[in-house]
């Protein structure tokens, strides 16, 4: 397992992660295990938001850490907030949004939260989940503030904000942002797509995102890549999906055979090829699945192969 940087400091960490998004479905024994086998891989790096499985994936996870034995020293632990779920719609694993807030007072009620139900003393990353357009400044500074002063939290990030939401942002917090969390995957490469697609009129050449891979390179954010084996927002899994994506699937076993490791493994080792330093979030609890993706942290690609699962993904270069 190879280390990423965590943004511009001296954070090292398993430059693959594990997501605790459907772990509310498990037990904490079954829990416990998905954990156990992402240290055996190598991954020390866990990703969750208060809102998944409407809370019960951070309870769930606080109970598999003490079953499992682990120390919570062993692990970097990342939670994210400021979604208010609407309660009459939500029902375990689905949840409907009723609102984003960055008021101080919900900020530091989602920490607290999230402490509690993990059962742990502090976050080493609390971002912004998504961006709010009625976030006023002064609260997150104040919020970020207290959580830092409070040991709480020793890093802040943001989820699916773009550069000038960052910039904007910065204006106002004094604690460096240092990793912007963002849908990316060969199937889902539209940070990428436009900048090869410039002063174009074809559907690659539409900047969706202000630029997002270039302004994490420029100034030092880690981004971490969600949903790395999905097409669209949750339209489906590309892997084994011959329907949509079968020369994509011929090119990942042919590379998975190259390399002796799975097709999810390739599909890694392509997010961590870009030379933007990525983290990758899986977020399967199959033990087996999270072994065999992790394995491509270990797996560099040719640029060549890059290109030609690129490619085979149904994009295309001018």
């Amino acid at each position: 397992m190879q280390n990423v940087n965590i943004g511009q400091s001296n954070w090292s960490a398993s430059n693959v992660a594990l997501g605790i998004m459907r772990m509310a479905a498990l037990t904490p024994e079954q829990a416990a295990s998905s954990l156990q086998a992402a240290m055996d891989a190598g991954i020390n790096f866990i990703d969750s938001a208060d809102i998944y499985g409407n809370g019960k994936s951070e309870t769930v996870f606080g109970q598999a850490l003490k079953s499992a034995g682990i120390n919570r020293d062993q692990l970097f632990i990342q939670s994210k907030g400021g979604i208010v779920l609407n309660p009459q719609r939500s029902r375990g694993d689905l949840v409907f949004v009723q609102r984003y807030d960055f008021s101080k007072q919900h900020l530091l009620a989602t920490v607290d939260g999230i402490l509690s139900r993990m059962g742990i003393d502090y976050l080493d990353a609390f971002l912004l989940h998504r961006p709010d357009p009625l976030m006023e400044l002064d609260e997150v500074a104040a919020a970020f503030d207290e959580l830092e002063t409070s040991g709480k939290v020793r890093h802040f990030g943001v989820s699916n904000f773009n550069p000038r939401q960052i910039e904007m942002l910065k204006t106002a917090v004094k604690q460096p942002l240092l990793i912007n969390q963002v849908q990316f995957s060969v199937a889902h490469s539209g940070m990428i797509d436009f900048g090869i697609h410039t002063n174009m009129r074809d559907e690659g050449s539409i900047n969706r995102d202000g630029g997002i891979i270039e302004y994490a390179r420029q100034y030092g954010m880690t981004l971490q890549a969600w949903s790395p084996f999905q097409y669209g927002m949750f339209d489906g899994m590309y892997i084994n999906d011959d329907e949509h994506y079968p020369e994509l699937n011929q090119k990942l076993a042919e590379l998975a055979t190259k390399y002796g490791v799975s097709k999810n493994a390739i599909a890694v080792a392509w997010i961590l090829r870009h030379p933007a330093h990525m983290q990758v979030l899986l977020g399967t609890m199959n033990p087996d699945h999270i072994k065999d993706s992790a394995a491509g942290s270990d797996v560099t690609l040719t640029k060549q192969e890059w290109y030609d699962l690129y490619f085979a993904a149904g994009n295309t270069l001018p």
